[in-house]
């Protein structure tokens, strides 16, 4: 499954980023047991943070949504760290968790938190869908737009 995964990647256009390292006295992730947990993405692109400011008034939806596809890409760079290269060891995305750098009035944080999820089922079919959360914050670390984290469930 590892290299079908690979090829679905490839097949969408899309390439995993190196995995980056904590910010701050946490690792990006841990197993314990068959359950990997996946610590804050953010949106990382190949020349450092992308989407810093707020949807509803720096970035439109789509914007945010490409946002969550850039986190949700840093996620599956961490699984496969996790996993010793091998995303084969992926049995299911258990539960993303979304948070959305927005205005007081925008509402539409599940909407942003979708470039994401339908990521994740592009990528791992069924195995990729999730329970989930989608919450507006004042404000996330480095004023990125959207931070997301996940927990797999592993064979």
């Amino acid at each position: 499954m590892s290299a079908e995964i690979d090829a679905r990647l490839k097949e969408l256009g899309l390439e995993l980023p190196e995995p980056s390292g904590a910010a701050g006295n946490y690792v990006p992730y841990v197993l314990s047991g068959n359950l990997l947990f996946i610590s804050g993405q953010v949106p990382l692109g190949k020349d450092g943070l992308k989407f810093q400011g707020k949807l509803g008034g720096d970035f439109t939806l789509e914007d945010g949504q490409e946002a969550a596809k850039l986190c949700a890409l840093g996620i599956l760079a961490q699984a496969k760290a996790a996993c010793d290269g091998d995303l084969s060891r992926i049995k299911r995305c258990v539960k993303l968790g979304g948070f959305v750098n927005s205005t007081p009035d925008f509402d539409k944080q599940p909407a942003v938190i979708n470039g994401a999820s339908d990521l994740m089922v592009a990528v791992l079919g069924e195995a990729g869908r999730h329970a989930r959360t989608a919450v507006s914050a004042a404000n996330l670390p480095f004023n990125v737009a959207v931070e997301i984290d996940a927990i797999f469930e592993l064979a």
